[in-house]
């Protein structure tokens, strides 16, 4: 199978005098692949969420996302890879208090210039998919924690990206919601997204099929790699 993320001794720095976030780092993801990248807060975790989201750049080495040199790609065409091929879910949800379950899932295509009655249609559907189907016309403050995450997965696969990055997404839940999240996490990688899950919580970490650990900015134990 082919690699949908693969970094090549990627660094990351910020200031002057530098602070190296990431440090000469070496990672491949295969399509279909579900893997926890976990550390302890200042690992450099969320610096290689926002590398392999296209967020940021490397100081240094190569970051390659589903066969696109990050290095070599305007401003534009990070806009489109992520818009159509990275879904991202985060710890506090980012979800419009104000809007309805199905308008937050259709502003996930607001960026791929689908009409907004097909975009509605296709977040009720994704919707439908996470087990939510019951709650199209809710708002976020009449859901509890675990469905507005279901709502922001929701929102993140409209669109069928093959990479979702889900940053500390069981975080704000009780371990009943979580488990639930986990399972739909599974669920959406056993029909053939590659799902990478940022956390510091080891013991979610081990529940997945690989597991990558960080500490100082440096990969220090891989669980897909032979030692």
């Amino acid at each position: 199978m082919s690699d949908i993320v693969r970094l090549e001794g990627v660094g990351r720095s910020y200031g002057s005098p530098a602070v190296h976030a990431l440090a000469g780092v070496d990672l491949t993801i295969t399509t279909g692949e579900f893997v926890a990248i976990v550390g302890p807060s200042g690992s450099g975790k969320s610096t290689m969420l926002n590398l392999i989201g296209t967020l940021d750049r490397p100081s240094s080495g190569s970051a390659f996302i589903d066969g696109e040199d990050v290095q070599q790609l305007s401003d534009a065409r990070l806009s489109a890879l992520r818009a159509y091929r990275i879904g991202f879910v985060f710890q506090q949800f980012h979800l419009a208090e104000g809007t309805t379950a199905t308008d937050n899932v259709a502003d996930g295509l607001v960026y791929t210039g689908i009409r907004r009655s097909e975009r509605r249609r296709r977040a009720s559907l994704a919707l439908t998919r996470v087990g939510l189907g019951h709650r199209l016309d809710h708002r976020p403050n009449q859901m509890s924690g675990g469905e507005r995450q279901r709502v922001a997965i929701a929102r993140a696969v409209v669109g069928n990206p093959p990479l979702l990055l889900a940053d500390e997404p069981t975080g704000n839940l009780d371990s009943s919601s979580g488990a639930t999240v986990v399972a739909l996490l599974r669920e959406l990688n056993d029909a053939g997204t590659t799902v990478v899950v940022i956390t510091h919580d080891v013991d979610l970490a081990a529940q997945l099929p690989r597991r990558v650990s960080i500490r100082d900015g440096r990969v220090v134990a891989d669980s897909g790699v032979a030692a």
